[in-house]
């Protein structure tokens, strides 16, 4: 694995006359780090592939650094998870709309599944991840927004790191999602044999990553 760019170190400043440590980028996973890839189905979850593509990506990411789920508690408690889309769930809004003008019956898990918290529930269970959560859908880019709301909610003092996650649908299958984990330099080696990244994070920039740091699980 190529060592990723040496990015500025800078100082995330946590209210008046505070401060944390320095954060950087624990781990990073896109998707389809693979062309040829399908994304796992994911129990409770139908039609869409929005929340399948949050998990899967999510998954990879935290792999990398904590290792098998759970994260451990010391660390996963202090853990929030952001997730943004430009797009939201395309898919099961218009499952849900089609119904609905049609005059079928609507599956219950449509609902369920509409509310973008619903796939952040099941990963933050599945990983132990007891920090807030927060899902967005920016006007402007996906990343930067939710990289900067990673930082804000540490920066409050309501996480020590942050789990980053963008997922955007595509039409035909062309779904694409990155996953972030935000954290003090202070915290240990990854427990995964991938490693640590270490990328520093400008916290007047909180967007700058470098696009050759390598993903997957």
């Amino acid at each position: 694995m190529s060592a990723p760019p040496v990015l500025k170190r800078g100082t995330v400043h946590a209210g008046p006359g505070g401060l944390v440590d320095d954060l950087v980028v624990l781990a990073r996973a896109e998707w389809p780090a693979d062309p040829a890839a399908r994304l796992p189905a994911l129990p409770g979850f139908i039609t869409s592939s929005f929340s399948p593509l949050a998990a899967e990506v999510a998954e990879r990411c935290l792999r990398r650094y904590f290792g098998s789920p759970p994260a451990s508690p010391d660390l996963g408690e202090r853990t929030a998870v952001v997730l943004a889309s430009s797009t939201g769930d395309i898919a099961t809004a218009a499952a849900v709309a089609s119904a609905v003008d049609e005059g079928r019956r609507v599956p219950p898990l449509l609902f369920f599944q509409s509310n973008q918290n619903a796939v952040v529930g099941y990963i933050a269970a599945r990983w132990g991840l007891a920090g807030p959560v927060a899902c967005t859908i920016p006007a402007a880019d996906a990343l930067t927004d939710a990289m900067a709301s990673g930082v804000l909610l540490i920066e409050d003092g309501d996480a020590s790191a942050a789990l980053v996650i963008v997922a955007d649908q595509g039409r035909g299958g062309d779904d694409r999602g990155t996953a972030l984990l935000l954290g003090p330099a202070s915290w240990p080696e990854a427990g995964s044999a991938a490693g640590r990244l270490g990328i520093p994070v400008h916290s007047g920039s909180p967007a700058i990553v470098p696009e050759t740091a390598p993903g997957g699980r």
